[in-house]
């Protein structure tokens, strides 16, 4: 008898086990998009949301590599911050966003802070490491994702002069491009609008949380806080208004 129970346990863990693992494995770690959803163009559709935005067709043509490591640079950026709770690790999802300029309901500084503040946590001073992680990580990705911009944005400067010289250029060539560097330019207003919209969140929640559970860690993250201010305020790149007006967010 005890060896019965013995293989039916043996047998049951074995059914289990594996599907526990491979539900693990469906999410990436830290919350990032599982490794067998990912493909080259996966933030594609951040281009055609960007000018869909403003009334305007997407380009047709493929992604150079310097625009397609744009979109994925973008989306950790645009991606809204948020304390993951621990079955997010497991369970990471992905999701499309729509533009800041039309995002319904509005942008709401303080959703953040207060799931910071209401999520439980072992410890106080775990809200404000993960306050810090978060400003620390948006830092991280400030200068890798604007050298890129740089280089796109030079690249399509040569392209835009190119269309005069191209004698047998079809009009859907000239709109393709066009669209393109409309795109371009659109994604990084939107990385812009989302680094000034994280700020505002980051700060409602520094000063909450000093309120609910006053702590020296509080002074390093104003100071983080502070570094990404400033890099957001003076970019590496300017990107003009596509539409003739400067884009801006609701709320």
């Amino acid at each position: 008898m005890a060896g019965l129970k013995r293989l039916r346990l043996t047998s049951l863990v074995s059914v289990i086990l594996p599907g526990i693992m491979l539900a693990a494995c469906s999410g990436g770690d830290f919350g990032r998009v599982r490794q067998d959803a990912r493909n080259d163009d996966m933030h594609r559709w951040m281009g055609a949301e960007a000018t869909g935005s403003i009334g305007r067709q997407a380009s047709r043509f493929q992604l150079t590599d310097d625009e397609r490591l744009l979109r994925d640079l973008a989306y950790p950026l645009v991606e809204p911050p948020h304390s993951r709770p621990a079955w997010k690790s497991v369970f990471g999802n992905y999701d499309p966003l729509a533009v800041p300029w039309r995002q319904k309901p509005s942008f709401d500084r303080s959703a953040y802070g207060r799931l910071l503040i209401d999520e439980p946590h072992r410890s106080h001073t775990s809200r404000y490491a993960q306050l810090i992680d978060d400003v620390r990580d948006d830092i991280t990705r400030f200068d890798p994702f604007f050298n890129t911009a740089r280089q796109v944005f030079v690249l399509d400067g040569k392209r835009n002069a190119s269309l005069r010289f191209v004698s047998d250029l079809s009009p859907r060539e000239r709109a393709d491009a066009v669209a393109r560097m409309e795109e371009n330019t659109l994604i990084v207003q939107w990385v812009q609008q989302c680094l000034e919209q994280r700020i505002a969140s980051y700060r409602w929640a520094l000063e909450h949380l000093v309120v609910h559970a006053p702590d020296g860690m509080a002074a390093d993250a104003d100071r983080l806080i502070g570094h990404l201010a400033t890099l957001t305020a003076n970019p590496p790149v300017a990107s003009g208004p596509v539409i003739g007006r400067a884009l801006r967010t609701r709320g």
